[in-house]
């Protein structure tokens, strides 16, 4: 009798054991597997087939044919490839350094008003929701040289903005760019107002004990307040960089000769225009090879030891 008892609470552990084992590993996959499945549809299979399909030449209907690495060789010799890639670093630049600055002063400004914030957040926000298609042809009717706003300038004497910014191939990608930053920097005040919003007020109020005026608090207190939104928006914005491509395929179409052109509009044009989906898969994939290599800086430096 005394074995029997002890079987007993044996198999009761051995119960409670694989009930435990089920509610903790295998409900929670479980709820993920939808997530998981739609991402093997949406994601990864699409990924899959572009690599496969970087090595051949396919015109995105019938049977493709092998081609070994003649695409991804063909990428070094293409000119359009080359401008192209020197647009994305400039327009990579541009919104490293401008967007970013400016919301962060703007955030500053408008971090210690109390009344009307909420008024100014979406003043602020609002172009970011507004449709690109919307705020791309807006801004190309005020950019017009005959009927724009620098053409209703000359009218009452002030010369100088009556150009085709869009048709100029020295001032066409900045114009693009200016346009996209016009929608992209509000939606960055707004994160990093928020982030600032939720520093400690003690340190600021340290900040002033210690003698620190507001330029000080900034740098010191501010900053490093918000360096984890910071370092996200910067990522982020380096890798939308590189996908970027409504607002120059809108306003130019990555004209006049190709000078706002961008790699995003290689590959719509070489693989829907052009009927050479293969070679537009390897530019694909070599601008998810840029991506990555952005996020790979910021993982080894977070391994150096840096605070990001």
């Amino acid at each position: 009798m005394s074995s029997v008892a002890d079987v007993m609470p044996m198999k009761n552990q051995a119960v409670l054991k694989r009930q435990r084992f089920f509610r903790t590993k295998i409900i929670p996959w479980l709820f993920v597997l939808p997530v998981l499945l739609i991402n093997l549809i949406v994601i990864i299979g699409p990924t899959i087939s572009a690599i496969y399909y970087s090595f051949t030449n396919w015109t995105g209907m019938g049977k493709a044919t092998s081609v070994g690495l003649a695409n991804y060789i063909h990428i070094f010799h293409d000119q359009d490839y080359g401008m192209a890639f020197k647009n994305n670093l400039i327009w990579l630049l541009f919104f490293l350094t401008i967007p970013i600055i400016l919301g962060l002063i703007v955030a500053n400004v408008l971090a210690p008003v109390k009344k009307g914030g909420m008024f100014f957040r979406a003043a602020f926000f609002i172009p970011y929701i507004l449709p690109s298609v919307v705020t791309a042809s807006i801004w190309r009717n005020l950019m017009s040289p005959t009927l724009g706003l620098g053409a209703q300038l000359a009218k009452i004497g002030i010369s100088g903005l009556d150009i085709a910014f869009l048709g100029n191939t020295k001032t066409s990608l900045l114009s693009v760019a200016f346009v996209d930053f016009w929608h992209w920097w509000g939606f960055l005040m707004v994160l990093f107002l928020t982030s600032m919003q939720s520093v400690p007020p003690e340190l600021f109020d340290a900040a002033r004990i210690d003698g620190a005026n507001r330029w000080q608090e900034f740098i010191h207190v501010t900053i490093p307040g918000i360096r984890p939104t910071l370092i996200f928006m910067l990522l982020m914005t380096g890798i939308w960089s590189f996908l970027a491509f409504d607002y120059s395929w809108v306003l130019t179409q990555g004209g006049p000769a190709g000078s706002s052109n961008l790699l995003s509009i290689i590959v719509f044009k070489d693989g829907l225009m052009k009927f050479q989906a293969g070679y537009a898969s390897a530019v694909g994939i070599s601008m998810t090879f840029f991506a990555a290599i952005i996020i790979m800086v910021f993982v080894i430096l977070r391994r150096k030891g840096w605070e990001i």
